[in-house]
């Protein structure tokens, strides 16, 4: 089943955060109840990919200040069909940096966030069900901006609140110095 490897994923977040179930269980509710749901047609929300890309050493994410929505955020896209969810985040980190020297640091589940994406034009309000991946830039962190962002920049992780309050960056801000500590596996 094409769905395996994300509900096998989702089901060591929980073990590894569980004080996130709620999240997490209404991410595999929505995945169990939609074969299709890794197809952006689908009109109530679709599975996503982000990349929470650091820097070599750990101490900076590149944050892309969203065209559409207006807001810095973490590189991401739609799945657009593809399965392998981490292999969706990889592929929408290089293409919305320019960066090709990319890896993930492990193919486990960083973080997940449900949102809601407001309506624009023909597409509807719809959720988008987030699976969010560290990566590490590896060699040359010069960025090039796409289409999609007004900007990009690499920040600091002490100086992340002045881009963004999001409270899904706030969690990976905070499970980075965790892991970077010691203090968490991922």
């Amino acid at each position: 089943m094409h769905r395996r490897n994300t509900l096998s994923k989702l089901d060591a977040y929980a073990q590894r955060f569980p004080g996130e179930n709620n999240t997490t269980s209404r991410m595999i509710e929505f995945i169990n109840s939609h074969s299709d749901c890794f197809e952006r047609e689908l009109p109530n929300g679709h599975m996503t990919g982000s990349a929470w890309l650091l820097d070599e050493s750990l101490d900076r994410a590149l944050l892309t200040h969203h065209r559409k929505l207006n807001r810095w955020l973490q590189p991401g896209g739609h799945a657009d069909g593809q399965s392998d969810i981490a292999a969706v985040c990889l592929r929408e980190a290089k293409e919305e940096s320019g960066l090709s020297e990319i890896e993930l640091v492990s193919d486990a589940l960083l973080d997940i966030d449900i949102h809601v994406i407001p309506a624009r034009g023909d597409e509807p309000e719809h959720y988008h069900y987030d699976c969010r991946f560290l990566l590490r830039c590896l060699g040359d962190d010069a960025y090039v901006v796409s289409k999609e962002s007004h900007d990009l920049a690499w920040i600091k992780l002490s100086d992340i609140r002045k881009y963004t309050d999001e409270e899904s960056i706030d969690r990976m801000v905070d499970k980075t110095l965790r892991f970077k500590a010691g203090d968490l596996k991922i």
